[in-house]
């Protein structure tokens, strides 16, 4: 009988962290030092459906789940859980969190009703975890500090949101933006290096991102869009100064500028 894929992929990974005929690197890593990996195959996801690169695609999810085959190894050789567990544990969360799909009787939600409905079964799961039914978590404990930190933002008001302390429409979102800004050109005429104006910029980023969050956009990833606009528009720029015998290097700013500006209409006439 052939073997499943999964069991395959299990068994190399047993055999990877094998003592004595594993391989050394694999070995000797733990749950703490495979994080920065698991962040990085998450990001490289990201970035290959940015690009459209399917097919690259397959290979970068096949990396991000050997993340969570590696942390599985690990805790089976702890004693802790392994990976049946977790899968386990996903198919009864999937259940329970979507009860207008797999209860009895079929329930038809929108959005709002389906947001009300998946934070209260949220919060009848950390009740749930807590002795005597006590709820000792602060509010934002389970938005995480290590997320990126505009998608934490975003993340802390959808929570605020999700209990009325929001604005009614994305005018008024925007309208704090302006007031922010105000604000920052305030501190910067007086001292645009002190930790005030650093303070008011954070406020501002904050502000940014409630305008996003209205506008149903996703801020880590407007901003990832504007990185990489940015870097196709400043590697033209460096095109078109290098027909003119210039290098970024020697280059002036005033023929920066003057690039710039001819990649942008370039761009406003292609697209």
């Amino acid at each position: 009988m052939t073997k499943s894929a999964m069991a395959q992929l299990l068994e190399i990974m047993q055999q990877l962290r094998d003592p004595q005929t594993g391989c050394p690197w694999d070995i000797k890593q733990t749950f703490e030092s495979i994080v920065p990996h698991t962040l990085e195959e998450a990001y490289e996801v990201a970035d290959a459906i940015e690009k459209g690169d399917l097919a690259g695609l397959k290979s970068e999810l096949g990396d991000l789940l050997f993340q969570v085959i590696f942390y599985s190894q690990l805790a089976k050789e702890q004693q802790l859980f392994d990976f049946n567990d977790v899968v386990n544990t996903l198919n009864e969360k999937l259940v329970r969190r979507h009860p207008h799909v797999f209860s009895d009787e079929a329930m038809t939600l929108n959005d709002s009703q389906l947001a009300q409905q998946w934070q209260a079964i949220k919060a009848q799961e950390r009740q749930a975890l807590q002795p005597n039914g006590e709820i000792k978590a602060k509010m934002f404990d389970t938005v995480l500090p290590n997320l990126p930190a505009l998608s934490r933002a975003n993340k802390i008001q959808q929570k605020v949101a999700a209990l009325g302390f929001d604005w009614p429409e994305i005018s008024g979102a925007f309208a704090k933006v302006q007031e922010e800004v105000e604000e920052v050109a305030v501190e910067i005429n007086d001292n645009p290096y002190s930790d005030k104006t650093a303070e008011e910029l954070g406020d501002l980023l904050f502000a940014v991102v409630n305008v996003a969050r209205h506008g149903k956009h996703d801020p880590e990833q407007l901003l990832r869009n504007a990185n990489r606009k940015f870097c196709l528009r400043f590697e033209q720029v460096e095109v078109i100064l290098t027909k003119q015998g210039i290098s970024l290097e020697t280059a002036t700013l005033t023929q920066m500028d003057e690039a710039w500006e001819q990649v942008k209409r370039s761009n406003l006439t292609q697209s």
